[in-house]
Formats: C-alpha cells, sequence, structure tokens
C-alpha cells in the first residue's frame, strides 16, 4: 500500500507550517517543509555568489545541497543547511522573497520534486507547502487549502518576527504579503490554488488547536489515524 499523505497548502501567514508541525507531531507522521527547501535554495544560492537570476545554477545546488530537518530539546524547528544550522535565516522574510522568486523556475521545481516525494515513508507524510495537492502529491489521502485574510496574515508574521526583534513593520509587511500573493498566485508554474478535491479552511477566526482540531476530525473519518 502506498504511504498516506495528507497536504496542507496556503498562502504566507495561513499558519500551515504551525498547524503541519502539530498534526505530524500527534500522529507521528513525518513532515515535509516544502516552503524551506525553496527557501534554501535561495540561501545556499546566495551562499555559493549565484547571481539572482542564475537559474541553471540554483537548479544545481537544489539538488546537490544536503538539508536536514529536525527538532530541538524544546520540541522548536531546527534546518540545518550542509551541516550548519540555518533556521533562522531561513525564516527571514528575505528568504521568503528569494523562495517566491526560485519557485516560479520550472528547473528549480524539477529538480526537487524527487527529493519532495522521497520523504512519503511510513507510517505518513504531512506536507506542508503550496503546490502539494496539485502538483507534488495529486493522490493525498486528505488535502487541506489553509487560507486566511490578508490583514490576519500580516498581523501573524509581524507578531513572529516581533518577538525575534525584528525591525520589520506591519506596513511593509502587509505590502510584502500582498506582493507575493500576486506572485505566487499567477504564475505559471504550479500557481497557488486549492486542489479541486481539497478541503478550504479560513483560519482568519480559529486558533491553531482548532484549526489542527478540524482536520484531525477529517483525517478520523478517513482512517488515516486513530
Amino acid at each position: 500500500m502506498p504511504t498516506p499523505v495528507a497536504t496542507i497548502d496556503g498562502p504566507s501567514g495561513s499558519g500551515k507550517g504551525t498547524v503541519s508541525r502539530m498534526i505530524a507531531r500527534l500522529t507521528g507522521w513525518h513532515l515535509l517543509d516544502s516552503g524551506a527547501l525553496y527557501r534554501l535554495v535561495g540561501l545556499a544560492g546566495a551562499q555559493a555568489g549565484l547571481q539572482p537570476d542564475d537559474v541553471q545554477g540554483h537548479a544545481s545546488l537544489a539538488r546537490a545541497m544536503d538539508v536536514r530537518f529536525s527538532a530541538d530539546s524544546l520540541d522548536r524547528e531546527r534546518i540545518e543547511l550542509d551541516a550548519t544550522e540555518v533556521t533562522a535565516q531561513v525564516r527571514s522574510e528575505a528568504a521568503g522573497a528569494g523562495a517566491s522568486r526560485v519557485a516560479a523556475w520550472p528547473a528549480v521545481r524539477a529538480a526537487l520534486l524527487d527529493r519532495q516525494r522521497a520523504f512519503a515513508r511510513p507510517p505518513g507524510l504531512v506536507a506542508d507547502g503550496r503546490d502539494m495537492g496539485t502538483i507534488v502529491f495529486t493522490a493525498a489521502a486528505l488535502k487541506i487549502f489553509l487560507t486566511a485574510s490578508p490583514e490576519e496574515r500580516a498581523r501573524r508574521r509581524y507578531n513572529q518576527l516581533k518577538e525575534k526583534d525584528s525591525g520589520v513593520s506591519l506596513a511593509a509587511l502587509s505590502l510584502e504579503i500582498a506582493e507575493r500573493d500576486r506572485r505566487d498566485s499567477t504564475r505559471s508554474v504550479a500557481p497557488l490554488i486549492p486542489a479541486a478535491d481539497a478541503i478550504v479552511l479560513d483560519s482568519t477566526a480559529m486558533t491553531a488547536l482548532e484549526v489542527v482540531d478540524e482536520i484531525m476530525a477529517v483525517g478520523r473519518t478517513r482512517s488515516l489515524w486513530p
């Protein structure tokens, strides 16, 4: 039997990363943070001195970079690139903008496709991203498209970055999210849209726990977990 997969797609600030980590922990399933992979490609390109428009150079890095996802003793995410922890750099707004850019390149997406699918191992996989249900795991047993209002998503990102003593402003974040939404939803390759068979959840007025409870309930009806 194929490994069961639950995909959670959505725009920046929708809460899909937090929700995906919580569901993976509750179910004991593996976790794929596909957005981090694209952020890592942009980060690795900058570290290697590649020009921002060097498509083939970034595609080569996507195939070769050594990436590890794990958690520290407090269950906080830990991301390593070539044995060096880069969690903070990966979660920066600059890395997010770079990810949106390189994710529009077919050569980079092709280079990462097999790598992403290889994350599907027993007992199951929670795949977090923007095209998990539409491109990478089209036969997933459960597909969720998580969204929220642009204002709420900007507020969430602001609160996250403020906790890290970032000097970013809410107004600047709102503009960045609006531009990223436009770029991601209108690109010709794997645009950010719900899969035809996805369940769309608006998390604007929901806590992460409420979203997780709803997704877990749906998964139980499909016998994905107890």
